[in-house]
């Protein structure tokens, strides 16, 4: 009966085992650690199952492995046996299961994570976020490109994950993330401190072409390079270290943006105060060219004022060159204050001022009627230009060219670089002008011959031509023509042909023209002006006296 009893007994726990739910394989499962041995913990996971774990697999990235004998850890069941008859566990596997549960939950509700750089890739880093493996990209390691990360490995630091995917085993975090909220927090604190006009130290930080990055503490500022000096600044580098401790000035504060502008001339007294007075209108100061531009040059009088030279102030002569070409950069030069503008911070110099305006000089060393030589420079359709000293150049228009010839006809006689002589005619300082005359070196001809000449005098010509309107005559070699009209009073008479070429003839001049270098000639005015004269002398047709009479009696006086 005992007997039976015990079998049945036995039966039942028996069949208790078989229905027993043994563990999945691809779970979780709780364990024992019930040795160590070998670089092996063998731990019993139940079930009447013991299995063996490398040691590495409980150590962390970096640390040494920490287990015992008893304690209890969760493995992964990859198989319940294997040939040896023992159950295949991992440790690793069943943290990266534990690990994943854990950073879904932290990436659903946007928590940090803590994990440690453990190894380097192409684009990246490795990170162990407690038995999962993340991707660091290089762009998100720092808020600045990091040359050197070896001070990183290893290391347990807060990550934020930006993307994961669970089936494809992919998990992506930032450590820049977790910097910038920082820094953010950090910046918010510091700028809560601040106010424009502040004074404070900073530390330069980077350099670049426009300014200079300033860190106040935990906040960077940006000094730029028109604020650090009242004079031009061509490059931050010429007065600023990388590391070096400056006083700066708080000149504004974005509370949004978290941007703060800073300033060191705004410590130092503004030499635009004194312009006026050190600088007055019309005086002549020394400077330094320090800028060259396509409109002018920029020259310094002392440092923080510049002013500009006009290229229409830079010569006298040259108006079409490029300024280069007339001074360069760090060149000293002598120039005039034309015009200040304190609110615009503005000053116009001038450079010619500096120098006698040659139109005036040569106009009082080279009076009209001066003999001057010069290179033809320039052929136009209306004359020439002769060089003159000074570097000025004076024009010979077509009509001074020749008496003889039309201008058009003697201008194919020069040609360029031909040295000629000219006489001043005129000189227009304001208009920058000087006329020449290359007929005039001769003397004029037309002058000369009509020299005692004038209106109302009766002179003897010589018939040089017969034409239908009238006849052409010569006088001391210059040519006049008298027209039918004036060839006699008497109509009957006012015929071309009842002279002969080589006829002398007493006409009167009746217009002088030196321009035309024409003489007015008439016999008609001449006849007209000798019956006056003749009734003047001898009688009037009032007093019954006839006017043959008359002319009777002024032939016979003249007899």
């Amino acid at each position: 009966m005992c007997a039976k009893a015990t079998m049945e007994e036995f039966e039942a726990l028996l069949n208790e085992s078989f229905e027993m739910d043994t563990p999945d394989e691809g779970s979780v499962v709780k364990g024992k650690v019930i040795a160590v041995e070998a670089g092996q913990a063998i731990i019993d996971v139940g079930y009447k199952m013991e299995g063996r774990v490398d040691l590495k697999e409980f150590a962390n990235p970096g640390e040494a492995p920490n287990i015992a004998v008893g304690d209890e850890v969760e493995v992964y069941l990859r198989a319940a046996e294997n040939a040896r008859g023992e159950a295949v566990i991992s440790r690793e596997m069943a943290r990266r299961e534990e690990a994943w549960d854990r950073l879904e939950k932290a990436y659903a509700d946007d928590a940090r994570v803590e994990g440690a750089i453990f190894g380097r890739v192409k684009g990246g880093f490795t990170v162990d976020l407690g038995g999962a493996v993340a991707f660091l990209p290089g762009s998100q390691v720092d808020v600045r490109p990091v040359r050197d990360a070896g001070p990183l490995m290893g290391l347990k630091q807060p990550f934020q994950i930006l993307k994961m995917d669970r089936r494809r085993g992919n998990i992506v975090v930032s450590r820049r993330a977790i910097l910038e909220e920082s820094r953010a927090e950090q910046r918010a604190e510091v700028i809560g401190k601040l106010s424009e006009g502040d004074t404070v130290d900073g530390v330069v930080k980077n350099i670049t072409e426009y300014g200079a990055f300033v860190d106040l503490g935990g906040v960077d500022g940006l000094l730029h390079v028109t604020d650090m000096a009242w004079r031009r600044v061509n490059h931050p580098s010429e007065i600023l270290n990388i590391g070096e401790t400056i006083k700066v000035q708080v000149i504004k504060i974005n509370k949004e943006t978290h941007r703060i502008s800073l300033g060191m001339k705004q410590l130092q007294e503004d030499p635009w105060d004194l312009v006026a007075a050190k600088y007055p209108l019309g005086s002549v100061h020394k400077g330094r060219v320090t800028n060259i531009t396509d409109y002018g040059a920029f020259v310094e009088l002392e440092p923080g004022v510049e002013g500009l030279v006009h290229v229409s102030e830079m010569s006298w002569t040259k108006k079409n060159v490029h300024p280069g070409k007339i001074v360069s950069t760090s060149q000293e030069v002598d120039v005039m204050v034309l015009e200040i503008d304190a609110a615009k911070r503005r000053v116009s110099l001038g450079l010619k001022q500096t120098m006698r305006n040659p139109w005036e000089l040569f106009a009082e060393t080279h009076p009209e009627g001066t003999e001057v030589e010069g290179e033809v420079k320039n052929i136009t359709e209306f004359g020439l230009f002769i060089g003159l000293d000074g570097d000025i150049d004076g024009m010979v228009h077509l009509s001074d060219l020749s008496w003889d010839q039309r201008g058009e006809e003697a201008i194919q006689n020069y040609r360029k670089g031909d040295i000629v002589k000219a006489v001043v005619s005129e000189v227009d300082t304001d208009k920058e002008r000087i006329s020449l005359s290359i007929k005039a070196l001769d003397g004029d001809p037309f002058a000369e011959a009509v020299g005692g000449v004038k209106r109302g005098s009766i002179i003897t010509v010589t018939v040089s031509a017969i034409e239908d309107g009238g006849i052409e005559v010569e006088y001391e070699g210059m040519k006049s023509f008298i027209r039918r009209s004036d060839l006699s009073r008497d109509r009957a008479e006012q015929r071309p042909e009842r002279f002969q070429v080589g006829d002398h003839i007493d006409v009167r001049v009746t217009n002088v023209d030196s321009k035309s270098r024409r003489l007015g000639l008439s016999i008609k005015a001449r006849e007209i002006a000798e019956e006056k004269e003749a009734v003047e002398q001898y009688g009037s047709s009032d007093s019954g006296a006839s006017l043959g009479d008359i002319l009777g009696a002024a032939l016979k006086g003249d007899e």
